[in-house]
């Protein structure tokens, strides 16, 4: 009888097992097959790499380019450090200056390209980090060289950095009476308040200093309003580098509150649909571009796998899925536009994707230059208190929240945002930034070049037709004529909405020379073995050579 009812026991025991292990399989499956999407593994096998660097032989013929090709871009290689040298001479013994201090810079350095081919880039291909004058669309360096600005300032310059000059002047002027004076709300931020109200369609405005900062506090209202643990973010987005929400390489915790799962994907909404714990999703809207892929940069160009494209039906219709299910399940949506926000509308992703988020977190550009986070929310989800429980409050402040100048700042940029001026800028705007991009893919195409270029609007990336380990050269091609990149390289180029259609022809004229000059030079040589997988094959076995 006993061992009947010990049977009985372990049979209900399993049975009340089985839903817990089938939600666990679906979060499973929900998540993307690379390692993007498992955060933990990316991590352990982050550790395990080996750091080593090719000789000064190697370096020119780690593809099996036979040795004609190799000597040629040596050559080629030399031609190029020598025009560095020549060209930015203060900028470059600048920066190395600064690296001794700034510990930014040592890690931008050594991440400007795979790191096997680093040492000998960063001792003759050396880019300045320093800049001492910009206008229109244009930045100077320490050398007085100018170069048309395809960095947008990470995001901030979306109208030109004349624009924003102009914001800080006049902001600066209308906070003067009052000064750095903090605690005490200078008037301007209630009525910056009111008008970002207006555009975001949210009941309540929160001030912070950064756009990370922003995300961390709508995150943080979100659990505290649902008394849930979990958040999720899609594969591949950034939201900001704190906790546990940048997971995987660069984060030395592992995840603990925090669920990657597939963007664009019926298994993620089915998680979504089925467990209780989430309190929020995150949607940063530049994902679009390059779905469940972590951000592009030239420092991941080791076989030219790089893969981007842009539907905006197909990723509106995600996102009205998306809202649909948070609404049935009380999941707070956040719309991360601090990047994107103020770029593609006026109203922001929201407008120009026809969905409203629960919260939006808007920063960059929105400060008119100066620093600054904001969040904007429903009421019931931006209190940071309970009626009943007056111990029990959800807090943050910071000591530079609503600063007198950077509220003068955004209003002059909010001033702007409405005139004809700003208008016409969004008039049009996808048809002429899909249009520029379409006449450098043709003009690409003509030239006989292995590139190509996608986009979100003004924000462009790089990629590649043919397998090949030295993709990321381009960036030095690019810089030497005329054309300023982020450290990221060729990853993301980032066009202000002031640029003409003489300053995007003479942009695509350099790009087009520095693709022809690069091909010329032997950098995309190529073989019928030298396939994708061929190349990643090979990397593994130097690796595991050095390792073992």
């Amino acid at each position: 009888m006993n061992e009947t009812f010990a049977s009985a026991a372990l049979a209900l025991g399993a049975l009340a097992l089985l839903p817990a292990a089938k939600r666990r399989l679906d979060l499973s499956r929900a998540k993307h097959r690379s390692l993007a999407g498992h955060s933990r593994w990316a991590k352990r096998l982050a550790a395990l790499i080996p750091g080593y660097a090719y000789d000064d032989a190697r370096f020119f013929d780690s593809d099996g380019a036979p040795d004609t090709v190799a000597q040629q871009r040596r050559m080629a290689f030399e031609r190029l450090a020598a025009v560095f040298e020549q060209r930015f001479p203060v900028s470059a013994a600048t920066t190395a200056r600064a690296r001794e201090t700034i510990s930014d810079l040592q890690f931008t350095g050594r991440y400007r390209v795979p790191f096997q081919y680093a040492p000998l880039v960063r001792k003759c291909l050396a880019v300045g980090a320093f800049a001492q004058a910009a206008d229109g669309v244009m930045v100077e360096d320490l050398d007085g060289n100018r170069f048309f600005d395809l960095t947008g300032s990470y995001g901030v310059n979306v109208f030109g950095t004349d624009f924003y000059k102009a914001c800080i002047d006049e902001g600066v002027e209308r906070a003067r009476a009052m000064g750095p004076v903090l605690g005490n709300l200078h008037p301007m931020t209630l009525a910056n308040a009111e008008r970002l109200k207006v555009i975001s369609g949210l009941d309540e405005v929160s001030f912070h200093m950064s756009g990370t900062e922003a995300v961390m506090q709508a995150v943080r209202l979100a659990r505290y309003h649902t008394r849930r643990k979990y958040l999720v973010r899609f594969c591949g987005a950034y939201h900001g580098w704190w906790e546990d929400v940048q997971p995987g390489p660069g984060n030395p915790l592992p995840p603990r509150e925090t669920y990657t799962l597939r963007d664009m994907d019926e298994r993620s909404l089915k998680v979504l649909r089925t467990r209780r714990d989430i309190a929020c999703v995150l949607v940063n809207p530049l994902q679009s571009l390059h779905p469940n892929a972590n951000a592009p940069g030239d420092a991941q160009l080791v076989d030219g796998s790089r893969r981007a494209g842009f539907n905006r039906d197909a990723y509106a219709a995600w996102l009205k899925r998306l809202r649909e299910v948070c609404s049935e399940r009380g999941i707070v949506l956040i719309f991360d536009e601090v990047f994107v926000g103020f770029r593609l509308a006026p109203g922001g992703a929201q407008q120009y994707f026809g969905v409203r988020a629960d919260m939006v977190t808007y920063g960059k550009t929105l400060g008119g230059g100066l620093p600054v986070g904001v969040v904007c929310g429903k009421s019931a989800l931006m209190k940071r208190y309970r009626e009943a429980r007056p111990a029990d409050i959800c807090f943050a402040r910071g000591t530079f929240n609503s600063h007198p100048y950077v509220m003068g700042a955004m209003a002059a940029f909010l001033d702007r945002l409405q005139t004809p001026q700003v208008a016409s800028m969004y008039e049009g705007l996808d048809a002429r930034w899909n249009a520029r991009a379409e006449h450098l893919n043709w003009r690409l195409r003509e030239a006989g070049v292995p590139v190509q270029v996608a986009n979100l609007s003004s924000i462009w990336t790089v990629l590649y037709t043919q397998p090949g380990r030295y993709h990321w050269m381009l960036q030095f091609y690019l810089r030497a004529q005329g054309l300023a990149l982020s450290w990221v390289g060729s990853g993301r180029l980032i066009f202000s909405l002031n640029y003409s259609d003489a300053d995007s022809d003479a942009v695509a004229e350099r790009f087009v020379e520095a693709c022809v000059q690069m091909q010329a030079d032997g950098w995309w040589w190529s073989a019928p073995t030298l396939t994708a997988k061929a190349i990643k094959r090979s990397i593994l076995t130097e690796m595991l050579r050095l390792k073992f």
